[in-house]
Order: structure tokens, then sequence, then C-alpha cells
């Protein structure tokens, strides 16, 4: 299948490029900024927010993947109207961009920190404490909480409406916490390890004690491929990890691959993702998809990656 990749110059964009690949997929990678990555791809640089330079770009896929979007949360805080341009009207002109052109599938990243406006209600009434999430769950859009999780509710909305009002066929991935190979020196992850090789100290938000569950991004990307199946369409997957990682296991994992560490404590970060419980049972039922790399496994390729990395830039 001939697939385009928008953001597939970027940290989990990348990857996905290179299973689509290895998969025996044609790629056109699509991004504002071009890095050439896998050199079995065709790239061409395109403004997400332009409609004609996008639908040219898009010209020619039968499946869409739409990764390019604002991902840093802070930078989303510090300037609202472009993460909202970013990932809501940027998506609606990816999908206005597929529709014209009649792609078959438009496959949409999200998150799931969507699952911070979820809401469960217990046999009384009220909001069940320890409800594990599926995609079914409703959400409160009073509880949408950070402008970050509004534009990726935004986004998913607008990806109904045009399958309701176009028939624009879909998939949504809501992906989890991802760490490897290429992501960003600010993730938590990244900043642990760089710390380490530096011998400076870990500092951990409060007590540590928040989890993530983490997915590993060779195995986010795996999913992307099998998503193109027949029971991807019009569907939507929590692509979340298996088991739960508390921030002060992150720094005793990075302790074990690259220590002694020493760690040191500031106050919690605001608007952060609360962390949940979200059940992922549905991307293997339907996809037969589950994270395979375990968490010190995956630090330990992200650790071997940037070593050699670091020695390819000097």
């Amino acid at each position: 299948m001939r697939t385009v990749v928008t953001g597939g110059c970027g940290f989990i964009g990348s990857h996905v490029v290179d299973k689509l690949v290895d998969a025996g997929h044609e790629v056109v990678v699509v991004d504002n900024t071009i890095r050439k990555l896998n050199p079995a791809a065709e790239y061409r640089q395109a403004d997400i927010l332009n409609q004609e330079e996008l639908t040219a770009a898009l010209d020619g896929g039968e499946a869409v993947f739409h990764l390019a979007a604002a991902a840093d949360v802070e930078q989303i805080t510090a300037d609202p109207v472009w993460g909202l341009r970013l990932n809501v009207e940027g998506t609606g002109r990816a999908l206005e961009a597929a529709r014209r052109l009649g792609m078959n599938r438009f496959i949409l990243a999200s998150t799931v920190w969507v699952y911070g406006a979820a809401h469960v209600e217990d046999e009384n009434g009220g909001g069940a404490v320890d409800a594990e999430f599926t995609e079914e769950a409703p959400f409160d859009l009073r509880r949408s909480g950070h402008l970050y999780v509004a534009t990726k509710l935004a986004a998913e909305m607008a990806v109904h409406s045009y399958r309701e009002l176009y028939g624009q066929h879909f998939t949504i991935l809501r992906y989890g916490i991802p760490y490897g190979p290429r992501m960003r020196d600010a993730l938590v992850v990244a900043k642990f390890v760089q710390a380490a090789l530096n011998g400076e100290p870990i500092t951990i938000a409060g007590e540590g004690r928040q989890t993530r569950n983490f997915v590993y991004v060779e195995d986010l990307a795996a999913a992307h491929v099998l998503a193109l199946s027949p029971a991807g369409q019009d569907e939507t997957f929590a692509l979340e990890g298996t088991a739960p990682v508390s921030i002060r296991q992150i720094a005793d994992t990075v302790d074990g691959l690259l220590g002694p560490i020493t760690v040191q404590q500031v106050p919690a970060r605001t608007a952060d993702y609360g962390g949940t419980r979200i059940s992922n049972a549905k991307a293997k039922r339907l996809l037969g998809w589950s994270p395979t790399t375990g968490f010190t496994e995956g630090v330990r390729r992200y650790i071997e990656w940037h070593r050699r990395h670091r020695s390819e830039a000097s």
C-alpha cells in the first residue's frame, strides 16, 4: 500500500516510517523540516496549515498517518494559539486533503492523556475510583484540563465528524507514554539518562510515586502497520504499555544501567498527566498487538543509541 506519514521526521513518526517500510509498504514522508532518516522513503516538505500545499504532498497516497502535531505540553502552555492551530486546524486540513484525494483511511495519532477527561460512574452514580478505562469510556468535557488534552479531543471529534458527513474511514491510535531512540531530550527517560551520562544528579518531581505505563517506541510503531488491517477500520485503540513504572523506578533503572547516580527531589510539575488505568485489550483482540519490550531493555537500547548518536555527532 502507498502510505503517507505526516510528521514522519519526528520521534514517533520516523519509527512508523521504518516499520511501514519493513512491512513492504511504499512510504511518503510529509514534514515541514526534512530529515531523510530512511533512504527507502520519499520525502516531501509541506506546511500542514497550508491546504493546497498539504493536499499536493498527500497526492497519490491510499492511507495517511497523521502524526504532525504539537506534542510538548510546555510549548502549548506558552503558546496556546499555536498549539490549537497545529493540533486542531492541522488535523482538519489533513482530513480535508484526505477527503479531496479519496484516500481509503485516515489514521490519527492521539494520546492516553485524553483519559484525564474520561468518567465512569459506579453503581451509586458517582465516579468510579479505581476504574480501568477502555476506548468506550465517555468523556466529560468539563474535565478536559490541560489545553493539550482539549486539542486531542477536538481532533478525535473532527475525525468522527468526517466519517459521519463524508464517509472518510479512520483509525484513532491513543498513544501510551513513548520512549526510545530519537525521543526529545526533554522527555523524562532521556533527561535521566543524559544526567547520568554527564555525572549530574537526577531530579524527581515530588516523591516520584507517579506512574506511567511507558511503551517502547518500536512497539508503538508496529501497531500502525497492524492498524491498516480491515479490523482497524473506524476503530479507536489505546496503545498503552502493560506495566506501570514509577518515576522513582525510572531513576532506579538508570542507576542500575549507568550508576551510581544521585537523586534530588523538586516540586511536582503542574498540569501533568495524572496517570490512570487504561486497558489495551482491544488492540490485542482486534489487531493482535501488545508491547513486547520490557522497560529495562528499552532503556538499555536507548542508552546504546544515545551513545552511538553522540559519538557520531562529535
